[in-house]
C-alpha cells in the first residue's frame, strides 16, 4: 500500500520495531476480571452518580471514574503476566453506546480517565522493570448499532442511526483517546464493517487534523461456523474493505475459540501484507464455568502455540474468558517462535461486497459491470424507482448478477428524483439481500453529494463512478481523498478543465496528469485508480469520429503502460449509438470492440448483459464489416455497414428464419450440451442431461464428459476475450 502517510508517533515507531523482532502480546479480557470481583450497583455509582437515574451496574467503562483502582490493578496484573499492550477500558466509550446508561455526555472525561489509568499502570511497570516497554491501546468497540442491517422486519431500508452520526460519535472518542496520550488505537470486535468504516473515517480525520498518526489495529469477529461476520462478509472481503486505512495489523477476536478461529486467521495470514493479530475467547461460552468459558490457561495456550508454530500470527492475546494466567501461559508457550512473515502485497484492485473480487488484469479476468440498475440505462428500472417499487428494482439487480455481472452500476440521476434519498434507500435494502450484496457496487452519479450518500451505505469496497479534473485540481483532489477515506476505488474520467478527451493524445495526456495528482497529492493507491478514457460513438458519418473506437483501444494500452497499477474501464453502449434500433448490429459492435479492447488491456466495462454476442458466433460478413468500422480499417467502413445493417436487423425479429437457429438440436447429445453451455440456453437442459445419463450409464460420466467439455469451451472463449459473460451460469430473470 504505497500511499502518502503522516509521520508516526514515537511509541508507534517503537511498537513497529518490536513487531519486527518477535510476537507481541495483548492483554486479556477486562470484563471477565471485573465479573469475578462481583461488584455491586454502589461500586459503579460511587458518590458522584449516587442519584443517577437507571441502573449503572454493568457499565464497566464507568469504573475508570468511580473505581479507577480496580481497573488499574487489572491492567497491572496483565502487564506482570507478560502483556506488551494494554487495552483501555473504553470498549463502550462512544456517546451511542453510553446512551443506554444516559451518559453520552461523559465521552471525553471517561476516555481521558481510561487512558490515564492505563498509563499509570504502564509507567509503574516500566519503572519496576527497567528496559522493558509497554503500550497503551485506545480500545474502540463496535457500538450497539448496525448500519448494514435493519431491526424492522417490515422496512429493510430503515436504520437506527446514520453513518454520519456514527462517524461523529467515533470522532469524539478518538479525539479524547489521542489527546489523553494513547500510544495506538484498536478497533475491535467488528461485526459490521460499515460501522468500522465510520470509525476509520473519523480516525483518518483525527490524524489529519493533528499532522501525525498512531498505529491502528483492526480486529473483526467471525460470528459462527458460516465463516462470516454478523453482517455477512467473508474474511477476505473484510480485509479488502478495510485495507485502505493502512492499519498496523488486522486480525480476529471474540465470538470463537482458537480452534474455530484458526481457518480465518490462516486466511488472513496468507493474504494480508501487514501484521496479523489473534485474541480468541477461551473456547465457546459455557455458563457453568467460573469465567463463563471452558478453557483454562494451558488449553488456550496450547491451541495458540500451533498458530505461532505455523507462522500465522504477529500478535497474540485473549478475549472473553481469558485472565492474566491465560496471557502468561500463552506467552510462555509461544515466545520461542519467530513472528509471522508478512505476505507479499497483492497486485490487484481488491474490491468486495459480501464476497471478494480481486481484479488482477490479464487474459480471462475481464469484469462485466451490469448497467441496468441505472435510471439512465434502463427504462424498466427507472419506472420501478419512480413508482417507489424498490422491491422490483432489486429484482433487476439480482437478474443482472444471475446473468453474469460481477459488479453492478447504480445510478439515480434523473430530473425529478431525489437522488441521494433514492440511493440511500436502494443500497440499504440491497445490503439485506445476500444475492445482491455479495458483489461490489459501483456508485454512479454526476453529483458527488449523491456519491457520498451511497458510500455511507456500503460495507464492502465499492467503486465511485466518477471523478475528473473537470472542476479543477483542488476539487479533484478533495473528492479523491474522500473516496480514499470512505475506502472506495475510483473511476477517473478523461475530462479536464477544457473538456472531454476525444483524441488519443488527449486521452493519454489527461489520464497521465490525473495519475500523478492522485498518487502524489491525494495519497491514492494506484491499484484503486480506474481510468475511463471515454468510449465515444463510431459510425456517425462524421469523419472526425472514425478513430473514436481505435483511439480508445490504443489509449488503454498506453495508459496502463504509463500509469502502473491503474485499471481501465468504459461505458460500452456509447460505441454503437449510431445503430440504435438495430440490436444485432449493436451486439456485434459491442463484442468486436470488447474483443480488441480486452486484448489491449481493458479490465472492465459497463455492459448490458443482453447486448453481447460470443465473438466467434457473429456472422462472418457482419464481423468483418464491424471490424472495419471499429479498427478504422477503411474510409468507407461506415457507409458499408450502414448499407448492410438492415439485412442483419432481421436476424432476431419474429419474422426471421429460425431453421438455422435450431440446427444444433440435430447434433449428438454431448455436442448439444456443450452448445447450450456456451450459449446459455437452458430450455432443453433437463431432457438433454437425462438423455446423456442414459447414453453414458452414470451421472458422473455426464459431468466429467459433455458438461466438462462445454465448460472447457467456455473457459477457452472467456480466456481469449471472445466471450464476455458466463452465460452458462445464467438463469432466466
Amino acid at each position: 500500500m504505497s500511499l502518502q502517510r503522516l509521520p508516526l508517533n514515537p511509541a508507534g515507531e517503537r511498537l513497529e520495531a518490536l513487531l519486527r523482532q518477535r510476537i507481541v502480546f495483548l492483554d486479556g479480557a477486562m470484563g471477565t476480571m471485573i465479573q469475578q470481583l462481583k461488584l455491586q450497583e454502589q461500586d459503579y455509582r460511587g458518590t458522584r452518580f449516587a442519584d443517577h437515574p437507571g441502573q449503572l451496574k454493568g457499565n464497566n467503562d464507568l469504573l475508570v471514574i468511580t473505581k479507577p483502582e480496580v481497573v488499574r490493578d487489572i491492567h497491572r496484573a496483565y502487564l506482570e503476566s507478560g502483556a506488551d499492550i494494554l487495552e483501555t477500558n473504553t470498549f463502550n466509550g462512544t456517546s451511542i453506546a453510553l446512551a443506554d446508561y444516559e451518559m453520552g455526555h461523559l465521552v471525553r472525561e471517561l476516555n481521558t480517565a481510561a487512558v490515564q489509568v492505563a498509563r499509570q499502570a504502564v509507567d509503574a511497570f516500566k519503572a519496576a522493570h527497567p528496559g522493558k516497554d509497554a503500550f497503551v491501546a485506545g480500545a474502540i468497540g463496535p457500538t450497539n448499532k448496525t448500519l448494514s442491517m435493519s431491526r424492522d422486519v417490515n422496512d429493510s431500508a430503515k436504520r437506527d442511526v446514520t453513518f454520519v452520526q456514527v462517524r461523529d460519535a467515533y470522532r469524539e472518542q478518538v479525539d479524547a483517546l489521542i489527546d489523553a496520550g494513547a500510544d495506538l488505537l484498536l478497533c475491535e470486535t467488528v461485526f459490521d464493517t460499515l460501522v468500522l468504516k465510520a470509525a476509520l473515517f473519523a480516525i483518518d480525520e483525527a490524524f489529519e487534523a493533528r499532522g501525525f498518526r498512531l498505529p491502528l489495529m483492526i480486529s473483526g469477529t467471525i460470528t459462527d461456523a458460516s465463516g462470516r461476520t454478523l453482517t455477512g462478509q467473508t474474511t477476505e472481503s473484510f480485509w479488502n474493505s478495510v485495507r485502505h486505512a493502512q492499519p498496523l495489523s488486522v486480525g480476529m477476536n471474540c465470538a470463537l475459540g482458537g480452534e474455530q478461529m484458526r481457518p480465518h486467521i490462516a486466511e488472513l495470514a496468507g493474504k494480508a501484507d501487514i501484521y496479523v493479530s489473534c485474541y480468541p475467547n477461551a473456547g465457546l461460552p459455557n455458563p457453568l464455568s467460573p469465567t463463563g468459558f471452558p478453557e483454562g490457561p494451558e488449553d488456550t495456550a496450547a491451541i495458540l502455540e500451533t498458530f505461532a508454530r505455523d507462522g500465522l500470527v504477529n500478535v497474540l492475546g485473549g478475549c472473553c474468558g481469558t485472565t492474566p494466567d491465560h496471557i502468561a501461559a500463552i506467552r510462555r508457550r509461544t515466545e520461542k517462535y519467530p513472528p509471522r512473515r508478512l505476505a507479499t502485497a497483492t497486485s490487484a484492485l481488491q474490491l468486495s461486497g459480501l464476497e471478494p473480487l480481486n481484479i488482477v488484469g490479464g487474459p480471462g479476468t475481464f469484469v462485466n459491470v451490469g448497467e441496468r440498475t441505472n435510471v439512465a440505462g434502463s427504462k424498466i428500472f427507472k419506472g420501478h424507482i419512480e413508482k417507489g417499487d424498490y422491491r422490483s428494482a432489486l429484482r433487476v439487480a439480482k437478474q443482472q448478477i444471475e446473468a453474469g455481472a460481477t459488479v453492478i452500476d447504480i445510478n439515480f440521476d434523473a430530473g425529478l428524483l431525489d437522488g441521494a434519498a433514492a440511493m440511500t434507500k436502494f443500497l440499504n435494502m440491497a445490503a439485506t439481500e445476500p444475492d445482491i450484496a455479495k458483489v461490489p457496487f459501483m456508485i454512479d452519479s454526476s453529483n458527488f453529494d449523491i456519491i457520498e450518500a451511497g458510500l455511507r451505505c456500503v460495507q464492502g469496497k465499492a467503486i465511485v463512478n466518477s471523478i475528473s479534473l473537470k472542476e479543477g485540481e483542488a476539487e479533484f483532489v478533495r473528492r479523491a481523498r474522500l473516496c480514499r477515506r470512505y475506502g472506495a476505488a475510483m473511476i477517473v474520467m478523461a475530462f479536464d478543465e477544457v473538456g472531454q478527451a476525444a483524441t488519443l493524445a488527449d486521452k493519454i495526456r489527461i489520464c497521465v496528469r490525473a495519475y500523478g495528482i492522485l498518487t502524489q497529492e491525494a495519497g491514492v493507491d494506484p491499484q484503486d485508480i480506474i481510468f475511463d478514457a471515454n468510449i465515444l460513438t463510431v459510425g456517425t458519418g462524421m469523419s472526425e469520429h472514425n478513430r473514436y473506437a481505435l483511439d480508445f483501444i490504443e489509449a488503454v494500452t498506453e495508459i496502463k503502460r504509463l500509469c502502473p497499477g491503474a485499471r481501465t474501464s468504459g461505458g460500452l453502449s456509447n460505441v454503437s449509438f449510431a445503430f440504435a434500433g438495430n440490436n444485432p448490429v449493436r451486439e456485434a459492435i459491442h463484442s468486436v470492440f470488447l474483443y480488441h479492447a480486452i486484448k489491449a488491456g481493458l479490465d472492465m466495462a459497463i455492459v448490458n448483459a443482453g447486448m453481447l454476442e460470443v465473438y466467434t458466433e457473429i456472422d462472418p460478413e457482419l464481423r468483418d464489416l464491424v471490424e472495419d468500422l471499429v479498427l478504422c480499417r477503411r474510409e468507407d467502413a461506415t457507409d458499408r455497414l450502414m448499407e448492410a445493417a438492415p439485412r442483419f436487423a432481421a436476424t432476431k425479429t419474429e419474422g426471421a428464419d429460425t431453421s438455422k437457429k435450431n440446427e444444433w438440436r440435430a447434433l449428438p447429445v454431448a455436442e448439444r450440451l456443450a452448445h447450450a453451455l456456451v450459449k446459455g440456453i437452458d430450455d432443453h437442459a433437463v431432457a438433454d442431461t437425462e438423455e446423456a445419463r442414459v447414453e453414458l450409464g452414470r451421472p458422473l460420466l455426464v459431468i466429467e464428459g459433455p458438461l466438462m467439455d462445454g465448460m472447457r469451451i467456455v473457459g477457452q472463449l472467456f480466456g481469449e476475450g471472445k466471450m464476455f459473460l458466463p452465460k452458462s451460469f445464467a438463469r432466466p430473470g
